[in-house]
């Protein structure tokens, strides 16, 4: 079994990869959003590439558990999803996950120039998009996945 994790986002959409041999999640290249057709397109790639079964989004629940405004646009672009690819999508809370993947990240900033920060900081947005998709997939692996 194959799983596409994804962090959604309006400008990025963060994505990873895992599998039930491995049940580890990495992270892969974003897509750019510029379009919800060509967002689709974009995926429809990587499931084909990757031989996906099934999908795994980020659910932006607020901090008290109630569903956030950002909710209702995940919920829109999960109705896209399963239109277009018939495939499982399952949800999965993903409160702090960019907090953690950001985290993650910080030594090494601490370490570059400044004169490098900016280079840095542009790919290090795309970077945490994809990290944060590989943390919501882990979760997802580690205590949902078959075995």
């Amino acid at each position: 079994m194959n799983y596409l994790g994804i962090d959604y986002g309006r400008k990025r959409i963060g994505l990873s990869f895992g599998d039930n041999d491995l049940r580890i999640a990495v992270p892969i290249t974003p897509i750019i959003v510029r379009s919800d057709a060509d967002t689709l397109i974009q995926l429809q790639l990587v499931i084909n590439q990757r031989k996906v079964n099934e999908i795994i989004i980020g659910y932006p629940y607020n901090l008290d558990g109630s569903v956030s405004d950002t909710a209702r646009e995940v919920d829109r672009f999960i109705s896209l999803l399963e239109a277009r690819f018939s495939l499982p999508v399952h949800r999965i809370d993903e409160q702090l996950t960019s907090y953690q993947a950001s985290s993650s990240n910080d030594i090494f900033l601490k370490k570059s120039q400044k004169s490098l920060k900016k280079r840095i900081e542009k790919r290090r947005s795309a970077t945490l998009d994809s990290q944060s998709a590989a943390l919501i997939l882990q979760d997802f692996l580690d205590n949902f996945g078959c075995f």
